[in-house]
């Protein structure tokens, strides 16, 4: 047997699937599997650097954890020598040894020839007393260790063309005459990024101990062809859901905020996921005039407090007749406001003058002013929740706990996790038609300065295009659709003329 067929010999006789719909049952690998394993394996060189670009969910991870158990517990254990695996964030670092430590679990075979340490993300091989950690640029430090094996699990993520974790984690190799250095990721937005790099310099080098397998769409391809789809994700129909990718691609033609991140995950190209989050075409279409907030209608609210030199919000959704109608309050600095609006290219003193905008004494925004405000604001009105950003709440509680005023006011983060489902429901309304804002232009200027980032995972939150534009606005519009479910609030239909109220001017 080659290196190659021992180690998916290994595979396919030893381990399980970790996770997913065959959850327990022995691997069988997929036959681009086997050929990537081939390749690196049987390389008559000998392989020092494989590097492997797939879009995500083709089971890259499950192939990752297969090489580090091959050199743990398999067929290229070497006595006392060290493997691990990094990437950027913790949460990412986890998902390789997570895979690892699951195929043990579920081997009788391999469970006795290893230790798992879950708190610390470790395995010890017991027979050759071998030792694998994962390892996150986050939390720890790569210095210090000799590893026969390195494994960099989404290395895209890496910006730019340097990394002191990764470097740390490369040099550690040079004891190792067997060295093998892998970097399994999706492609990194730009050429300037370290990964895009090692691709590019791996393709045209010709380095013979360096295998390299970039498995990509074609530039400025039809999103929804399906060959391009195959190109780029060798799993499909096995690991990868055809109609799931057939979905995304159809919301991405349909809003083309999601295309760039459809583009670089689903696509595997080279393209940055940072994009408008809402056409400027769509967001008119939404811009009729909202009703009056009716005070027997539950209100839902976002609250975005300000850092020193932005803006906060305040945003206000009921939904009446299938329609939410939002209500824009937005609060800025006195004494700081001319030389910001010069620096924004805003006109926030025309606003001030126009109602859409209000000006707090002082070079920031004051806590005793927005509580009174808020109390002044919500007078009279059902008011669910309103979810804010945990930054400066618990002042902006105590301030109101000093004034004696109740606001059902609930935390929330503007991370990953939390705004991703956000976006989601407040991106199927306005698609659908279902927002009236009014035009109001304190929370439109947010909405075009607005840009989504996307996580490996798919999840997205709302960051600035420009460093001089506001976003606060937009951040506490997404807020009002996080926590709750949006379909399930309640229509009721106003008294009198429906028209009327629709077209009832907005009140600020």
């Amino acid at each position: 047997m080659t290196d190659g067929d021992r180690i998916i010999a290994f595979a396919e006789t030893y381990l399980h699937w970790p996770d997913g719909p065959k959850v327990g049952e022995p691997i069988e690998l997929d036959a681009w599997q086997k050929g990537e394993l081939k390749k690196v394996f049987d390389n008559p060189h000998g392989t020092r650097t494989y590097l492997l670009s797939v879009a995500r969910r083709n089971s890259k991870t499950v192939l990752a954890a297969i090489i580090v158990l091959a050199y743990l517990v398999g067929p290229f254990t070497k006595q006392n020598s060290q493997v691990v695996s990094g990437a950027m964030s913790r949460e990412q670092a986890s998902l390789i040894f997570k895979a690892a430590a699951a195929m043990i679990e579920l081997s009788p075979e391999v469970a006795p020839l290893a230790h798992v340490k879950t708190a610390t993300k470790e395995i010890h091989g017991l027979a050759q007393n071998t030792h694998y950690k994962a390892l996150a640029a986050e939390g720890s430090t790569a210095l210090g260790i000799s590893a026969r094996l390195a494994v960099l699990d989404e290395l895209g993520q890496v910006q730019g063309p340097t990394s002191e974790f990764v470097d740390a984690i490369t040099t550690s190799q040079g004891s190792h005459d067997d060295a093998l250095l892998v970097a399994i990721s999706t492609q990194a937005p730009s050429d300037d990024d370290l990964f895009s790099t090692w691709l590019d310099n791996a393709q045209t080098a010709n380095d013979p101990h360096t295998v390299c397998s970039v498995y990509a769409a074609d530039e400025n391809c039809d999103i929804l062809d399906e060959a391009q789809w195959e190109k780029a994700n060798p799993g499909i129909d096995v690991f990868r859901s055809r109609a799931d990718i057939r979905q995304q691609a159809e919301r991405a033609k349909r809003m083309p905020a999601n295309e760039n991140s459809f583009r670089n995950l689903i696509l595997n190209q080279r393209v940055d996921q940072v994009s408008s989050f809402i056409p400027a075409g769509v967001w008119k279409n939404n811009g009729a005039a909202p009703a009056p907030l009716d005070p027997d209608i539950p209100v839902w609210g976002g609250l975005d407090l300000s850092q020193r030199t932005d803006l906060t919000a305040l945003v206000l959704a009921q939904k009446i007749n299938g329609i939410w109608n939002v209500h824009t309050h937005a609060w800025t600095p006195r004494d700081t406001m001319l030389d910001r609006e010069r620096n924004d290219g805003a006109p926030y003193s025309a606003w001030v003058r126009q109602g859409y905008l209000r000006a707090t004494p002082g070079s920031t925004v004051d806590l005793d002013h927005i509580a009174a405000h808020l109390v002044e604001i919500t007078a009279g009105l059902t008011i669910a929740a309103i979810f804010a950003d945990r930054w400066r709440l618990e002042q902006l509680q105590n301030e109101l706990a000093r004034q004696d005023i109740d606001l059902p006011l609930e935390p929330m983060g503007q991370g990953y996790k939390s705004m991703s489902p956000a976006l989601d429901n407040l991106e199927a309304e306005l698609l659908n038609g279902r927002i009236a804002h009014g035009g109001n232009p304190v929370l439109t200027m947010a909405m075009m300065s607005a840009k989504v980032q996307a996580d490996p995972a798919g999840n997205r939150k709302l960051l600035k295009g420009r460093y001089n534009k506001r976003i606060d606005s937009a951040i506490a519009l997404a807020m009002c659709f996080g926590p709750t479910d949006i379909n399930a609030q309640t229509n009721k239909a106003p008294q009198g003329d429906l028209d009327a109220y629709l077209a009832a001017p907005i009140v600020v």
